[in-house]
């Protein structure tokens, strides 16, 4: 049975292994292989089972981790679970996060390395409705700007300070749900968006104005990446002090190698990857899992140098924001630059090299994404 997927279980870190057939059983004991020779490994998801995540299921499903004489087991996040922590604390072997999150946790003292970024692009907006008179970072002055706190405003945060603007002073912060209800009452005046979750929420929901779905005439976005404040996203943290281990190293790169082969398939495969995810658990809808593979695919696909590959002026740009960005009260993401190890392209190399000699397309230099129609309340 190849499914390997922990649902989350905020605080304790404890989990419980999801089967095929939908029944929980107790978590075997973790001795670093499995009865039938291989490898097992933990790697920490930083959100709950959705498409965001739809390569690495993808690679438990189809066999790709297996192949590698893995078995892999797919941890799921949540509100209270921080994954940079939980690979830190040893509790996972490795862990999906956010590149200046994982950097602010590496300045609290947590041993932890990129050795894959997924994500090559940035995937936060901020939405506003179109009459709205919001075109622009300047124009967040004197507005209520939502946000969900928790690392994900620093983007927000670079733009504002960018623009001129002190984020405790000029806007009037608003703590937002990890939803877009705060926009479409009038609570606020934009929202943050994940372009492959929060922002199809606002394109299924219907306009009272119209009594048809909203279209994307309705909001205007501010992307990050236009804007010139994008971070770098979900990368792949490996235990720093771990990989003085031959074996670990070893195991970084397949891991990486079937990682790879997941997105890859992922990307010539929407559809079977949306039906993967919501196998997975996930409570969103059809339609919803298929925009979010699609815009995911978008943030990795067309990846001119292979797809996880560090991108030394990404990387830069990432470390100068954060150390330039403040919060509400003043402080910084970063107080100085990463120390040691910080990242690496040794294991994403030796992996790009495996997966292509397996006939695998790591660049998806002829990636054209699909046209996604929404169905209401994402169904």
């Amino acid at each position: 049975m190849r499914r390997r997927l922990a649902a989350a279980a905020a605080l304790t870190g404890a989990a419980l292994l999801i089967s095929a057939c939908g029944t929980a059983d107790e978590e075997p004991d973790a001795g670093g292989g499995a009865t039938d020779g291989t490898t097992t490994v933990k790697v920490q998801l930083q959100w709950f089972f959705q498409a965001q995540f739809a390569g690495y299921i993808a690679a438990v499903e189809k066999g790709f981790y297996e192949e590698e004489g893995l078995d892999v087991e797919l941890l799921e996040g949540g509100v209270d679970i921080v994954p940079q922590t939980v690979l830190a604390q040893g509790q996972a072997d490795y862990a999906i996060a956010w590149v200046p999150k994982a950097l602010a946790s590496r300045e609290q003292g947590a041993q932890i390395t990129d050795v894959g970024q997924i994500f090559a692009r940035s995937g936060t907006y901020q939405v506003a409705f179109a009459d709205s008179g919001i075109s622009g970072p300047a124009d967040l002055r004197g507005k209520k700007v939502g946000n969900w706190g928790f690392g994900n405003e620093f983007e927000l945060f670079a733009a504002m300070t960018q623009a001129g603007l002190d984020p405790g002073s000029d806007v009037t912060l608003v703590q937002q749900q990890f939803d877009m209800q705060a926009l479409l009452r009038g609570d606020i005046d934009a929202a943050q968006a994940m372009s492959y979750n929060e922002y199809a929420q606002l394109l299924e929901a219907e306009n009272p104005d119209t009594g048809e779905l909203y279209t994307p005439e309705d909001f205007t976005v501010l992307d990050w990446n236009s804007v010139g404040t994008a971070m770098l996203q979900d990368a792949i943290w490996a235990d720093t002090t771990k990989l003085d281990d031959p074996a670990y190293q070893e195991q970084t790169v397949k891991f990486l190698t079937g990682t790879i082969k997941g997105w890859a398939y992922c990307r010539d495969n929407p559809e079977e990857c949306r039906d993967l995810s919501v196998a997975a658990g996930s409570t969103l809808g059809a339609s919803h899992q298929l925009w979010q593979v699609n815009e995911v695919n978008k943030l990795i696909w067309p990846s001119t140098g292979g797809i996880g590959l560090i991108d030394e002026a990404d990387w830069a740009r990432t470390v100068e924001l954060s150390l330039a960005t403040k919060n509400q009260d003043g402080q910084t993401v970063l107080t100085a630059e990463p120390e040691g190890l910080a990242y690496t392209n040794d294991y994403i190399t030796q992996a790009l090299e495996a997966a292509e000699a397996d006939g695998i397309d790591v660049t998806g230099a002829d990636f054209t994404p699909l046209t996604v129609t929404l169905n209401p309340g994402g169904a």
